[in-house]
């Protein structure tokens, strides 16, 4: 398993996915939830974030689409970018939702202290809306140039001499 530090977070492969993630929902809020992240990459359907909200999952890792080690550098990575953005890091309890119990869901099936924090911790935007816009441009994939669509169709040139 790869070691992501302060140091390495941003050369890492899913750092784009996750800053791309994050843009979208900071397009749309002020609040950024480790889980919406999760559904917005992919790994986690919005299906399976409900049956968990709503008690029929013991645990939300159950549901998760790829491997745990995965996601727990996910959440790592989070972490260190949100912090980057100077985002208010916010702890949430998740209660199930519907009537009856009002149970605290639980993320993991261990149950480690670090690893529920990790998934409940909520961050929030708290600076000038000028500065979010700057964030979420950014954040959105660059348009298309000649110069990239020129070495893409090098590349499929290269590919298909190979194949022959």
């Amino acid at each position: 398993m790869k070691h992501i530090t302060v140091n390495t977070y941003r050369k890492d492969k899913y750092y784009p996915r996750i800053v791309r993630a994050v843009g979208k929902i900071l397009a749309r809020a002020d609040v950024v939830a480790p889980s919406d992240i999760l559904i917005e990459m992919g790994n986690l359907s919005q299906k399976n974030y409900e049956a968990w909200r709503k008690g029929q999952v013991p645990y939300l890792e159950r549901v998760f689409e790829g491997c745990l080690s995965k996601v727990n550098r996910i959440l790592r990575i989070i972490g260190f970018h949100t912090h980057d953005l100077n985002m208010v890091p916010r702890l949430t309890a998740y209660h199930q939702w519907g009537n009856g119990k009002n149970r605290i869901l639980r993320f993991s099936k261990s149950g480690d202290p670090n690893l529920e924090m990790a998934y409940s911790c909520h961050y929030i935007w708290n600076q000038s809306h000028g500065k979010k816009l700057k964030v979420i441009n950014e954040a959105m994939p660059q348009p298309i140039t000649e110069a990239d669509t020129q070495k893409a169709a090098c590349r499929l040139v290269l590919r298909c001499a190979r194949s022959e």
